[in-house]
């Protein structure tokens, strides 16, 4: 008898029908048979024919009666097939749909690796029909530097038992080589012979830059911690060079000479120190710390140095009463620094680089900005542009066109403008230059005009003692030679619990210092966060100003959620010091 499966429905009940068919002609054959013997001897025994006769008849309707049911049987059997018919069809399209739209390429193959049967996603990998896959071998559609490795691995794949995972470049009919994973299981019939191999391929290039990512953000980091370190040893040496240069400003008896020198000198540790925040920046991030500022000389001083050295020149034109905007001086000068160096790069032969800065009143919908008050910078030069399909990536991370670079710059500088809620766009044509446009918020307040060095000591003689607690030695000596100058009268502490001494013992002896600089870093000892909430234990109303090298640490951007009063980035000229402790210590 058949299986369910190996034969139609049909042929099932036509041999079951046969079968019954062939068992009742038997039996109505043997009743005539009776039939035919009795009406031989009918003339002789009527009685005992017409009592064999009844007893025949009885049996046949009996016997039709069995018919009827078994042709119930067959009927209901038949509908079971059908339908069991009608599942294992569907299921069979099922599955045939599951394989053909699967988001994976799916290969069966011959043990020797021809193609048999390929799904959609497979011929879409190797930009072929379905049709066109099938009889090829599988090795023709593997880049030819990994042919070799990939056919040994066929061969070993006939003494193995278990499925097997493994890379390999995969060439398409068409394109550029691919790197894809592979999984093959092997199918062997009952005797144990292997029949085939069917293969699970998918596409890892995603997943390989994804990968390519996680490595640079990690290089990233560490070379973040590095970068953190250094600039902060590197803000601190800056920091005693800058004081003790204020500090030499301050003499009564100086040559004009001396103090220009001195002047721009300053002026160059300044820009060191912007160096020092872009590579923190870059390498780190972190939340700006903002000060309001006057724009105008910040442009052409980040602009010229920017281009130092260079056969570009620099064309700026900055509006009258341009309005002051609250920026990262550090952050913004990276900005403005990137594109006019990518400015300058684009120029390799020479050319002019335009700047222009203007005010403008914002009431549009067409860029990603609040209504409201702006400082419009267009950065424009005269290289050789940028690709059409190249400006929609430009500030995507890693995306770059140069043979050397890390793609960063861009991204970083969309990054810091978005942080200051402002925004940052392109246009560009090729041969003809390149546009930028960065919008920065702007603030209606005045920077206010610094107070003499002159008004500030008088102020502070007679009043104002400070506690300084840094842990390099230069620093503390300097700022407090330079504060002494000045007029304020001064106590050192190495780190926190120093500090918290010294000014516990103060309170008591009736000596309370009107403001306590602290470090916000110290190795091996205790910095200015943790001390800030002792001494606030100790005395709600301590004033205390903190300080760093490291000007992206959270503390630096977001001061008086720490408990501070104020802020300053080391390093420090002793005019910005003075003017930070002159708000602190005169604020109600």
């Amino acid at each position: 008898m058949h299986k369910i499966g190996e034969c139609q429905p049909t042929r099932l009940i036509a041999e079951v029908t046969n079968m019954k068919d062939n068992e009742f002609e038997h039996k109505i054959k043997f009743l005539e048979q009776q039939v035919h013997e009795l009406q031989k001897h009918a003339t002789k025994n009527p009685v005992r024919l017409r009592k064999v006769l009844s007893e025949a008849l009885e049996e046949l309707h009996d016997s039709l009666e069995e018919l009827k049911v078994a042709e119930e049987e067959l009927y209901q059997q038949n509908e079971e097939l059908i339908e069991s018919s009608r599942t294992v069809e569907l299921e069979k399209q099922r599955y045939q749909e599951l394989f053909d739209f699967a988001p994976n390429g799916y290969l069966a193959t011959d043990p020797e690796g021809v193609i048999k049967e390929a799904n959609f996603a497979a011929a879409s990998m190797f930009q072929l029909r379905q049709g066109l896959l099938v009889g090829k071998s599988l090795v023709v559609y593997v880049a030819a530097e990994d042919r070799k490795a990939f056919r040994d691995q066929l061969s070993r794949l006939r003494r193995l038992e278990k499925m097997q995972d493994w890379e390999v470049k995969l060439q398409p009919f068409k394109g550029e080589p691919f790197p894809g994973a592979i999984t093959v299981a092997i199918m062997r019939n009952t005797e144990g012979r292997i029949i085939g191999l069917r293969w699970l391929i998918r596409d890892i290039t995603e997943h390989k830059k994804l990968e390519e990512d996680r490595l640079r953000l990690s290089k990233l980091e560490s070379i973040g911690v590095l970068a953190g370190g250094i600039a902060h040893d590197f803000n601190n040496m800056l920091a005693g060079i800058m004081t003790t240069m204020s500090l030499a400003k301050m003499d009564p008896n100086i040559r004009m000479e001396t103090y220009e020198g001195l002047t721009e000198a300053e002026r160059v540790c300044l820009q060191a120190k912007r160096l020092t925040q872009q590579l923190l920046t870059f390498s780190r991030g972190g939340t700006p710390v903002k000060e309001l500022v006057s724009i105008t000389e910040f442009i052409k001083d980040t602009a010229t140095f920017a281009l130092r050295g260079s056969s570009v020149r620099c064309d700026i034109s900055i509006e009258d009463d341009l309005w002051n905007v609250r920026i990262d001086e550090g952050q913004i000068s990276q900005v403005i620094g990137n594109i006019v160096i990518n400015a300058a790069q684009a120029m390799p032969q020479g050319g002019v680089i335009s700047i222009r800065a203007e005010n403008i009143n914002y009431e549009m919908d067409n860029l990603p900005l609040r209504n409201g008050m702006y400082v419009k910078i267009k950065i424009e030069d005269e290289g050789i542009g940028i690709p059409e399909e190249h400006l929609s990536r430009i500030f995507d991370p890693y995306f770059t066109t140069k043979q050397k670079g890390s793609g960063l710059g861009l991204a970083t500088a969309y990054s810091i403008i978005k942080s200051h809620g402002g925004f940052i766009d392109v246009e560009s044509e090729l041969g003809k230059g390149s546009r930028f446009y960065i919008y920065i918020p702007a603030s209606e307040k005045r920077v206010l005009q610094r107070k003499s060095e002159r008004e500030k000591r008088a102020e502070a003689r007679s009043r104002a003692r400070v506690l300084i607690m840094d842990d390099e030695a230069i620093i503390r000596k300097s700022v407090g030679r330079a504060l002494m100058r000045m007029g304020y009268d001064v106590e050192y502490a190495t780190d926190g619990q120093e500090a918290i001494e010294i000014y516990t013992k103060a309170r008591e002896e009736n000596r309370v210092f009107d403001l306590v600089i602290m470090d916000l870093t110290v190795p091996g000892g205790m910095g200015g966060k943790e001390a800030i909430k002792r001494l606030k234990d100790i005395d709600p109303d301590v004033r205390a100003v903190v300080s760093s090298g490291y000007s992206n640490d959270p503390v630096m951007s977001e001061f008086t959620n720490y408990g501070f009063r104020g802020v300053i980035s080391k390093p420090y000229t002793i005019e910005d010091l003075a003017e930070t402790l002159y708000k602190v210590i005169n604020e109600q």
